[in-house]
């Protein structure tokens, strides 16, 4: 009932935005600390989950969402979570993902019962969505203090992987090459108002207004740039240029960055990447990523109805660097990013793979896997970019259960209460996992690019039914 009258005030504005609004990007659930990761042909993101209704930063696992046109997300679950290391038991929070011969290691932070502070781990495993493992069975790092939280890692060009994290000392080593051990000790960035606008936290004069300071959040990151002379012309080799991006200048925090020529310094602090705004969370934390010819920046706002500082969601915007390599300024948006590819809706699509929701949830199983749930009548799904092609469907499919009376999916393109091409009707099937197919017939010719909506409909203020996966034929 409670979920009903929040969905109801937030429903109009939810509906009038979703035609345009791309971000944040996951609605299901509270989603921080974006990690992007390229991985073949798919964008994959790294994400913290904040509990719904929480007064503090409560977290116990972390989730996977991927897409191959930057609008469409699936989900793919919480493939890791505390009970993945048992010496953790609380927290956990920021993390990154990279992959290397052929595995793909999670390094993530939380609380440790050993310790009883903050702990760096790292999981490990064979595929981007998991199963992932704890892959030495302890902490990787820690010793006892709060601080060691946020870890951001890279492989540099010549193979040298390194790990950087910390609040509000920023601590770094190398990797070896099994990306579960460190090469060499523990070192710490030395801050400095040229490095980092202000000095390391214990040299700082109360009475000095710094132009600003690093606070937490890291993300550390190498690019090739060519750089031109005075005429224009440029270098025919490139220089290799490292960043620092980071959570700023205190609470609220803005993001800004530092360049050096080497993983280890000097560093120079750059500026502002995205200024202080109203983005509806007193943190930020970000990542950075090019995908198919495209730059991508991610971060975090509270932007979602019953969001705010704890309650943070995964927003992501496109950006060109400036021809010397530096970052542009970056504000935060409501649209988000424009699709750079299609949805095909003759093969199967997972129900969890959409680009706007409202109202419903995401589960999942050992038996069926990610599914969406809490379906309630004037719910909805929505994807982006659904491509027919010259040729019109004949029949809509969908996989579905439900324990009470079942409910409808009303097929409609590019708007809620657009065209309605199909009606299905979702009968009771003895469970909530108790899949079952259902066929209807599509009642008007679509060819071409839409938005589909998948709009819920039955008996209000009841749960309607589970939704496993659809799809179109045209035979």
């Amino acid at each position: 009932m409670i979920k009903r009258m929040m969905m109801t005030v937030a429903s109009l504005a939810m509906a009038m935005t979703a035609a345009v609004a791309q971000n944040p990007v996951v609605q299901t659930w509270f989603t921080s600390d974006p990690a992007p990761m390229v991985s073949g042909d798919k964008m994959y993101m790294y994400v913290g989950h904040d509990e719904d209704n929480a007064d503090f930063f409560w977290m116990y696992e972390w989730r996977v969402y991927s897409t191959s046109d930057m609008v469409n997300w699936t989900d793919h679950g919480s493939p890791l979570d505390l009970s993945s290391f048992e010496w953790a038991d609380d927290r956990a929070w920021a993390s990154q993902t990279i992959e290397r011969d052929g595995k793909f290691y999670w390094y993530i932070c939380a609380h440790s019962k050993i310790s009883k502070g903050m702990a760096i781990g790292v999981a490990v495993a064979d595929s981007p969505t998991g199963p992932f493992r704890d892959a030495i069975g302890k902490p990787l790092y820690e010793d006892g203090k709060w601080d060691h939280i946020d870890p951001t890692v890279f492989i540099d060009d010549d193979g040298q992987a390194w790990l950087f994290w910390g609040n509000p000392v920023i601590r770094y080593a190398k990797l070896n090459r099994d990306m579960v051990s460190f090469d060499g000790e523990v070192k710490i960035v030395n801050q400095t108002i040229d490095g980092f606008g202000a000095p390391n936290m214990e040299e700082r004069d109360k009475n000095t207004k710094y132009k600003d300071c690093y606070v937490e959040g890291p993300w550390i990151m190498k690019r090739n740039v060519y750089p031109t002379d005075k005429k224009g012309r440029k270098a025919k080799k490139p220089v290799g240029i490292y960043y620092l991006l980071y959570a700023a200048g205190g609470i609220p925090e803005h993001i800004a960055y530092s360049t050096a020529p080497s993983p280890e310094g000097p560093w120079t602090y750059r500026g502002d990447i995205m200024p202080l705004e109203d983005t509806k969370s007193f943190t930020n934390h970000c990542g950075v990523a090019d995908f198919k010819g495209h730059s991508y920046f991610f971060y975090h706002t509270g932007k979602l109805p019953g969001g705010g500082g704890f309650g943070r969601s995964a927003a992501v915007e496109e950006f060109t660097y400036q021809p010397d390599g530096m970052f542009p300024i970056i504000h935060h948006t409501d649209a988000g990013v424009s699709p750079i590819g299609t949805q095909n809706p003759y093969q199967r699509v997972e129900a969890e793979t959409m680009a706007w929701s409202q109202g419903v949830k995401s589960e999942s199983s050992d038996a069926t896997g990610v599914y969406v749930s809490d379906i309630n009548d004037g719910d909805y799904v929505m994807l982006r970019e659904v491509d027919f092609g010259d040729r019109s469907p004949k029949t809509f499919t969908a996989s579905a259960a439900s324990a009470l009376q079942g409910g409808r999916i009303e097929v409609r393109l590019d708007s809620v209460a657009g065209q309605q091409i199909a009606l299905l009707n979702i009968p009771r099937t003895g469970g909530w996992e108790q899949w079952r197919e259902q066929k209807t017939d599509i009642t008007t010719s679509v060819t071409g690019k839409h938005d589909l909506y998948l709009v819920f409909t039955g008996n209000k203020g009841a749960k309607l039914f589970n939704l496993d996966w659809w799809k179109f034929e045209d035979r």
